[in-house]
Formats: C-alpha cells, sequence, structure tokens
C-alpha cells in the first residue's frame, strides 16, 4: 500500500486526477506522515473505535485511521474526491464514504448505525468553516467521546486559553464547556501542499460526560457570552445593558456583579466560566 503522507504520492494522485486543492472548501492536503500519526496517535483511535473523520480530502489520513479504527465514516462535502476516494481507499473495507455536508449530518444516525458506539472525530478541518463545525459537533448532543482537530494556530490558542488572555473569548468559554482542550503539536505550513497562508496545530477536546457548568438557561449563558465579548474595549456591565435581546438594566447588572464580588467596571475577559454561569442564573432570575 502507497501512503498518501507525503509531497510525492500526493502530487501523483492529484495529476492522475487532474485535480488541484479548491479554495471554497478550504483545501490544504497533509503531506507530512509524522503529522499524520501524530493525529492519530492523539486522538487515541484503537481497533474498537468508530471515528468520524471530516473532510477526508483524497484520503490521506483516512488510510491511518483505517489501520488503527475498527471502523472510519468520512464525510466529504467535493463529489469530485469520490472517485479519488475510492481508489486510495481501495484496500479498505472498514471505511464509508458520505458525500454531505457535515452540518447537514444527523450524528446520532451515524451512531445509531454503528452499535450505539460513541465517535471519536479527528479531522484536518477547512479554516474558514472550523468554528461552526465544532460548535454543531457539540450542540448535537451524539455521543462523542473527543474530538482531535487540526485547525489554523490561532484558533487553536483560542480553544484553549484561560482567563485574562488575549486569546480568551467566547470560543474558550464555549469549548471549555463541553470538553478539555490540549493543544497537542504546532504544524508549520510546509506540511501541507498548497501552503497556507498560516501555522496550524492539532488540538485534542476531551468531552466531559457533563458540561463543566450547571446553568439554569445554556442558550442564554451563552448570549451572554457572546455579548461580553462582542466589544471587548466596553465594560461588561455597558454590554450587558446595551443588549436588547437579554432585556436588563444597567442597575441589575450592577447589583449581579455586587452579589458575586465582581468589579462594576469588569471587562468579560477576566470571568471564568462559572462566574459567567453564575452572572447568568442571577439575571435570569
Amino acid at each position: 500500500m502507497a501512503y498518501l503522507g507525503n509531497a510525492a504520492r500526493t502530487k501523483e494522485v492529484l495529476a492522475k486526477y487532474n485535480m488541484s486543492a479548491k479554495k471554497k472548501f478550504g483545501q490544504n492536503f497533509l503531506i507530512d506522515s509524522h503529522v499524520l500519526e501524530g493525529i492519530v496517535e492523539a486522538a487515541g483511535v484503537t481497533d474498537d473505535d468508530l471515528v468520524l473523520e471530516i473532510g477526508p480530502g483524497i484520503g490521506s489520513l483516512t488510510q491511518y485511521l483505517a489501520e488503527a479504527a475498527g471502523k472510519v465514516v468520512a464525510v466529504e462535502i467535493d463529489k469530485t474526491l469520490l472517485p479519488v476516494l475510492a481508489d486510495t481507499l481501495s484496500e479498505y473495507d472498514n471505511v464509508t464514504v458520505i458525500n454531505e455536508d457535515i452540518l447537514k449530518v444527523d450524528l446520532d444516525e451515524i451512531v445509531s448505525e454503528n452499535g450505539g458506539r460513541p465517535i471519536k472525530v479527528v479531522a484536518n478541518l477547512p479554516y474558514y468553516i472550523t468554528t461552526p463545525i465544532i460548535m454543531k459537533l457539540f450542540e448535537s448532543r451524539a455521543r462523542i467521546e473527543s474530538i482531535t482537530v487540526m485547525v489554523q494556530k490561532e484558533v487553536a490558542d483560542r480553544m484553549a486559553a484561560g482567563p485574562g488572555g488575549k486569546d480568551y473569548g467566547s470560543l474558550s468559554l464555549a469549548v471549555g464547556y463541553y470538553a478539555k482542550a490540549v493543544t497537542v503539536m504546532d504544524v508549520p505550513p510546509s506540511s501541507f501542499i498548497p501552503q497556507p497562508n498560516v501555522g496550524s496545530a492539532v488540538v485534542n477536546l476531551s468531552r466531559y460526560t457533563e458540561p463543566r457548568v450547571k446553568v439554569q438557561d445554556e442558550k442564554r449563558l451563552f448570549e451572554i457570552v457572546r455579548t461580553a465579548f462582542n466589544q471587548r474595549r466596553k465594560t461588561l456591565s455597558n454590554s450587558l445593558s446595551n443588549n436588547p435581546s437579554l432585556g436588563v438594566s444597567r442597575q441589575e447588572v450592577a447589583d449581579a456583579f455586587l452579589k458575586m464580588g465582581v468589579d462594576e467596571k469588569a471587562r468579560g475577559e477576566i470571568l471564568t466560566l462559572e462566574q459567567f454561569a453564575e452572572l447568568s442564573d442571577i439575571l435570569q432570575r
């Protein structure tokens, strides 16, 4: 079996099918076998696992996953890649390719069709749609055990950031609500064809069995979080009281801060997830 995790073999396959990477799908093909092996290792894939791969491309990572996993379901939006995948994955009988937009896929159906096994998601994600995909995976409530993804380095930093730093924001809090984020490795542009303009990183999101905090109204919590970081230079009390959809006055926010022991001039980046949950519940009442 000729693995695709190198430049020569990748170029050979692309030439065979007269193909190039499509910008509209954010395609960059991995050509570094060490990175491909590292992703599979970071995901902890074993032969008992059901793996969902998003955007298999020409099958570079899929080959490594198929070697390690019990079953791989690969969701590819670009139908022109289907004959390529049929070719590069022809030796594997444990891979199913679905031609669909991952944002429209019923994840519960994939779980039920594969004996109810929880999913390990592994992907080299298109940078332009990383956050919607991550949030779809979490919000679906499907049985997802972990998510191991290659993303833009800047996004990886935001996912794993804690309070007080410049990278801390609504994505940090949304991810932290559902999972523990650990950056596994940095990946240079030279690991791809074509080379992206930015560095990348592999992040492992290990899902909590229950969300990290309990809150009366999850949607309201995330509305407060989004409002807090929409205009980072504003104080939190200004941002919240100026959002009509929250329906809270400046005085109500000030009273909530007093109850929590938080400075009324505080900005969103100093509050922990637990404090945002407490604030949401106080303002709910």
